[in-house]
């Protein structure tokens, strides 16, 4: 196949006309992301017991939960910047289409699985499918000017964080009833989500600002290394996959980990998941503004940085499930982290590859999501023999304090050489 798909003018967007008229924007783009993060959210408590229903022990629990974690993340690394150049060529809305019509399938089709291979091959088709987050962050970078991004990209946040406030929950009380309907449930919400795309969602990406598709450019290694050389960039690379690493462990670990250790069920854990919901929008959605008129953005990243260091350690030491509640509420700064990163890759990047550097991001959280499963599975699967309550079966949340120190001293690193060559070239001029 050649380097180019196409070089010829935009094919008709599949999503143009139902939105003609309508000015794209942040309210269109939100409903998107909070029915999308609903359905998403629902599966979250019950994906794990459901593999164990497979499964005899819980060695054999957490090694297969992370071989089908890790189909859906090795899938989705390849996929995302394919899906990201394609929302340069295309606009936003079509591949958005797309992700919602991947989501559907992935969740029926795992209502319906009756062996682990079935699941893994659902995943691995979804993960594929799937590229709703990084889409969704340049759809927001095209209809925001530089000053406003960090801002919008903490409501973006606000949006997922609304989304995992009711979605856990409400996959708790239906895994309660029967582990198969929350599938079913989050699969109607992506129906009615595509549907929601289809007729209502707006194009975001102007037809003068869309490029030819490069296979060069979609190729997994080939964006991690332009979102590499974007100036200003540099080591936050290193941030993003080392602090991204360290968040998807604890999201992959979460749930075993919580079981292993107080015996959770889905709905404790559901409650639990409600409760990171809840901080996620409260602090994204309305604290988020403020932190940044206290805080430049550099500094709120060091800042929320060392407070992921210290709530990841205290979690994995925690004795009682209680204080798993009380550390989601410590840690303020640390949902603050993720937005003002964003805000910072997205200025580097110029109007007409937004796409490209979110599918790149994406695809780095992706490389870090297929890392994740194993060495949550291999470190759960070292405790799981231990007693209820033992401080060993917190190592995934150690193992993650110590991905975020580094991320920290990097991000650290970083931040003061680039403001020690402004000094300088302020200085020289």
């Amino acid at each position: 196949m050649s380097d180019s798909a196409t070089t010829s003018s935009p094919a008709p967007d599949a999503g143009q006309s139902p939105g003609k008229g309508r000015a794209a924007g942040m309210g269109f783009i939100m409903v998107a992301v909070l029915i999308d993060m609903i359905s998403i959210g629902l599966i979250i408590p019950v994906l794990p017991p459901l593999v164990g229903t497979f499964t005899s022990n819980q060695a054999d629990h957490a090694f297969w939960y992370g071989a089908v974690a890790l189909a859906f993340g090795l899938a989705n690394f390849f996929g995302s910047p394919i899906l990201g150049s394609l929302s340069d060529r295309f606009g936003r809305r079509p591949v958005l289409l797309i992700g919602f019509a991947g989501l559907a399938l992935s969740f029926f089709g795992t209502a319906l699985a009756s062996a682990l291979w079935m699941l893994i091959a659902i995943r691995l088709v979804s993960g594929a499918m799937q590229a709703n987050v990084s889409v969704a962050n340049a759809y927001v970078a095209d209809i925001s000017s530089p000053e406003e991004r960090a801002k919008r990209f903490g409501m973006l946040g606000a949006a997922f964080g609304m989304g995992f406030i009711l979605g856990p929950v409400m996959g708790g009380i239906l895994g309660g009833i029967n582990l198969h309907l929350p599938f079913v449930v989050a699969g109607s919400l992506a129906v009615i989500n595509w549907c929601y795309g289809f007729f209502i969602l707006p194009e975001s990406l102007k037809p003068e600002l869309r490029r030819p598709f490069l296979w060069r450019n979609a190729n997994p290694l080939g964006a991690l290394k332009k979102l590499n050389n974007l100036k200003g960039v540099g080591p936050l690379v290193l941030v993003i996959a080392l602090s991204g690493l360290a968040q998807m462990i604890l999201q992959t670990s979460w749930v075993l980990y919580t079981t292993f250790k107080f015996g959770w069920g889905p709905k404790e854990n559901g409650w639990s998941l409600f409760a990171v919901g809840v901080m996620s929008v409260l602090v994204q959605g309305f604290l988020l503004p403020k932190l940044l008129k206290a805080f430049s953005t550099q500094r709120l990243v060091v800042m929320g940085l060392l407070s992921s260091v210290l709530t990841n350690f205290v979690w994995g030491a925690a004795w009682e499930g209680w204080m798993m509640y009380a550390i989601i509420g410590f840690n303020v700064l640390g949902f603050a982290v993720s937005a003002a990163i964003q805000s910072l890759i997205s200025n580097a990047a110029n109007a007409t590859n937004q796409g490209e550097t979110m599918g790149a991001v994406s695809s780095l959280n992706s490389m870090m999501a297929v890392m994740a499963p194993v060495i949550g599975a291999a470190l759960l699967g070292l405790v799981s023999h231990l007693p209820k309550g033992d401080w060993r079966i917190g190592a995934p949340f150690y193992f993650c304090a110590a991905l975020q120190a580094l991320s920290l001293f990097f991000a650290w690193q970083h931040f003061s050489r680039s403001k020690a060559a402004a000094e300088s070239a302020s200085a020289a001029a």
